[in-house]
């Protein structure tokens, strides 16, 4: 699975962003420690960081079964997105050298260092906040202010990437709200978890928030309106997920802009999706958003963000309090994503085809990002990728180039993503709040299953399909208690827990407290190790279920039940 293949320049617009091909890097000892690893360095001891651990899961078993979790990222993609990658759920298509699985934590057996760890220290840790202080300052705001040596990149003594400003402090339609009450532009939204790695159940919990540019969020005259930003972001939604978007009633008049699309301007409850250039059809922003579209330095279209968004994505810990899971005020991560420029339709499928000729024609050529630790990994596709991680002592850090080049394979190109974005397109849209909110506002608990459509195969339960195809809920297929849950000794599903499910997804996703408290601990020792250059899965002993290195016999899946869907397909 995972395309190696290397990233391609698409004209000199995409220049500033482009992707070096070749080796590069270096290795050392599998057992030298991140601590080691100086920060600064863009030398790689895992070349093929951005493929994924799962990537390397076993998908036949000794009585000939087979699991397909490949299916969840690589899929017939949806126009603009190219890539077309569901072949990737049929082999491995590795280049040579990631035929070794070099993410050795899979392979160690953590359970006298979990055990060593009590359940109050943990909880106590985890409790405790690492990125604001007790008196509300953001506290790697206040270090980048004197950026420390070793973070500086090019030695200007100032940085240069993105500085975290989120109070994560929200109103009641996920605003973030600064101390006086003012506006950061940052809005949070619940979204249908991803399949498999994003489940609680599986390691951490987590939160994405959006944040369109500042010229989205103000009115003709370039002063804030919430009224103009929430239209916007409804019209942003409708783009990426190519359908119709219920909206608060707002007077159409106002903005100058027929947002139902009924022919007239009046009272309007829905921004109507009727985009097709090619027909006469068009849509447009509102606010100074709206003039800015007519003079073209702004753009719109289906599936794609405009220039500026910005995602703030916060990984953490799984807190337990009386039995409840909830996430915890400790953040493992902080990712952060801003799209600095724009690729039309016919760019993006330039793209795609001459990625496709360069795996072609040098299939052992591994990709090397272009960027920094300062000034994030770009992605080729007009986004820029940066990230901070917990440091031994806990502390948020930036992540060094290699640590940040694990984020790139799931966001460059890839068949699951919408203008390489998971969650957008998995909003939710409930009558009463729109999804706009943060988790620690309304709990994913007593969420219902939702749905998708797959070719072939009609509307199904989009998280029982996942577990029909993958007989487990992991991709690695090691979370034995999801697997008691759900599972049947003869891999059927226990329909008890599926219809549990159907009015409450927490059922499958959350663990339980004795499991939260193992993940936690697991996760714990990584980050006292800072190996994260050799994985970040949260596993307690050694994961059986992967491949340590993929010969040539082990090419083929083995899978030849496709299934297929499109990352716009899911139905709230």
């Amino acid at each position: 699975m995972k395309r190696p293949g290397v990233m391609v320049m698409i004209g000199a617009a995409v220049m500033a962003f482009a992707v070096a091909c070749g080796g590069g890097g270096s290795s050392s000892a599998e057992n030298e420690t991140a601590s080691k690893y100086p920060l600064l360095t863009k030398a790689m001891q895992n070349r093929a960081a951005y493929i994924p651990s799962q990537c390397y899961t076993i998908t036949e078993g000794e009585a000939g079964q087979k699991f397909n979790p490949c299916y969840s990222c690589h899929k017939n993609s949806a126009e603009p997105n190219y890539n077309n990658d569901d072949d990737l759920q049929e082999a491995y298509t590795f280049a040579e050298y990631a035929n070794t699985n070099r993410w050795t934590n899979l392979f160690k057996d953590r359970t006298a260092a979990v055990a060593a760890q009590s359940d109050s220290d943990i909880l106590a840790y985890i409790r405790q906040d690492n990125y604001k202080s007790t008196d509300g300052r953001i506290i790697l705001a206040e270090k980048l202010k004197s950026v420390p040596a070793e973070w500086d990149f090019d030695g200007d003594k100032k940085w240069d990437g993105y500085t975290p400003d989120c109070n994560f402090s929200f109103d009641s339609e996920g605003f973030d709200r600064t101390s006086s009450n003012g506006y950061t532009g940052w809005r949070a939204y619940g979204y249908a978890p991803f399949l498999g790695t994003f489940w609680p159940t599986n390691g951490s919990t987590d939160d994405v928030l959006i944040r369109l540019a500042e010229i989205f969020r103000q009115d003709e005259n370039g002063n804030f309106s919430a009224a103009v930003y929430k239209i916007n972001l409804a019209i942003v939604e409708s783009l990426i997920k190519k359908k119709d978007i219920a909206i608060d009633a707002v007077n159409e008049t106002l903005y100058g802009v027929d947002l139902d699309k009924n022919g007239s301007l009046g009272t309007a409850a829905i921004i109507k999706y009727d985009w097709l250039p090619s027909a006469g059809k068009y849509m447009s922003y509102v606010g100074r958003a709206k003039a800015e579209l007519a003079a073209g330095r702004v753009h719109l279209a289906g599936g794609l963000f405009p220039e500026g968004t910005e995602f703030l994505h916060s990984v953490r810990y799984i807190d337990v309090n009386g039995g409840e899971i909830s996430m915890s005020a400790r953040m493992k991560e902080l990712r952060y994503a801003k799209k600095m420029g724009w690729y039309t339709y016919s760019d993006l499928e330039n793209a795609a085809y001459a990625e496709l000729k360069e795996e072609y024609d040098f299939p052992t050529r591994l990709s090397v990002y272009y960027g920094d630790i300062e000034s994030g990994l770009s992605n080729t596709t007009g986004w820029i990728y940066q990230g901070f991680i917990e440091d031994a002592a806990g502390d948020l850090r930036p992540q060094t180039y290699e640590e940040t080049v694990f984020c790139m394979g799931c966001h460059t190109r890839l068949g699951a993503t919408s203008d390489s974005l998971f969650t957008y397109g998995r909003k939710y849209e409930d009558a009463s709040k729109k999804g706009w909110y943060h988790w620690t506002q309304k709990s994913i608990k007593g969420t219902p299953e939702h749905q998708a459509a797959y070719d072939g195969k009609g509307v199904q339960y989009e998280y029982e399909m996942y577990l029909k195809q993958n007989l487990a809920g992991d991709e690695f297929r090691e979370n034995e208690e999801l697997k008691a849950k759900f599972f049947n000794a003869d891999g059927s599903l226990k329909t008890d827990a599926v219809n549990a499910m159907r009015s409450d997804i927490s059922v499958l996703l959350f663990p339980s407290s004795s499991r939260a408290l193992m993940l936690n601990k697991a996760y714990r020792v990584i980050v006292k190790e800072q190996s994260y250059i050799y994985g970040r899965d949260a596993n307690v002993k050694a994961v059986t279920n992967v491949h340590k290195t993929v010969s040539p016999q082990d090419k083929p899946t083995g899978i030849t039940d496709f299934i297929l869907s499109t990352a716009s397909s899911l139905i709230f």
